[in-house]
């Protein structure tokens, strides 16, 4: 299992955002953050991983390094791997932005 706070420190960093910026989108404790980073605490429940990963598109097992692959839509992909092969990388895309969109208004009637 990797470093969580590494983690989210580098999908902050791709998307040009600081962790604490991450807590108060995410209506989480910056302090939880400082406990990542001094190592106080090693993980998070599972509610925060999946809001944590939710808000990033990448899965849960990605987030607290038990995947390699990061990109969440992968199932997508496969799932409609005849018909989405013959759409253009910029249809692609557009699909699984859509499927973000699904998910992200899920996570917030949960």
């Amino acid at each position: 299992m990797g470093n969580l706070y590494d983690t989210i420190l580098s999908l902050c960093n791709d998307k040009g955002i600081r962790p604490g910026r991450l807590c108060d989108e995410l209506g989480l404790s910056r302090g939880l953050m400082t406990d990542l980073k001094m190592e106080r605490k090693k993980t998070v429940n599972a509610q925060t991983a999946q809001k944590i990963a939710a808000y990033f598109g990448v899965s849960v097992g990605y987030l607290l390094g038990e995947e390699e692959s990061r990109d969440v839509l992968e199932e997508v992909d496969i799932a409609f791997y005849g018909d989405f092969r013959e759409l253009s990388q910029e249809d692609k895309e557009t699909v699984r932005e859509m499927v973000r969109l699904m998910r992200s208004r899920r996570e917030k009637k949960d």
